[in-house]
């Protein structure tokens, strides 16, 4: 889950980290980044897209039993 939220995030507590080492600040930035990552996928979350192409799936689902429901009460 490559997202511009967890560069923005690793970013934020990267400027946390006194500079000084770049070699050490580049190895807690990648660590940092994967550990969110991981995390993020672990407690199952979707991308804002796969939420919203779900919910249109979800909307004409709904409309299609709406409409055979019709159709059994007017039998």
């Amino acid at each position: 889950m490559e997202s511009s939220k967890v560069v923005e995030l690793v970013e934020k507590i990267e400027s946390l980290i006194p500079s000084g080492n770049n070699k050490f600040r580049e190895d807690i930035k990648s660590s940092i980044k994967v550990l969110i990552e991981d995390y993020l996928h672990k407690i199952d979350l979707v991308t804002r897209e796969e939420f919203d192409i779900q919910q249109e799936v979800l909307l004409k689902t709904r409309l299609k039993i709406e409409e055979l429901e019709k159709k059994l009460k007017s039998n």
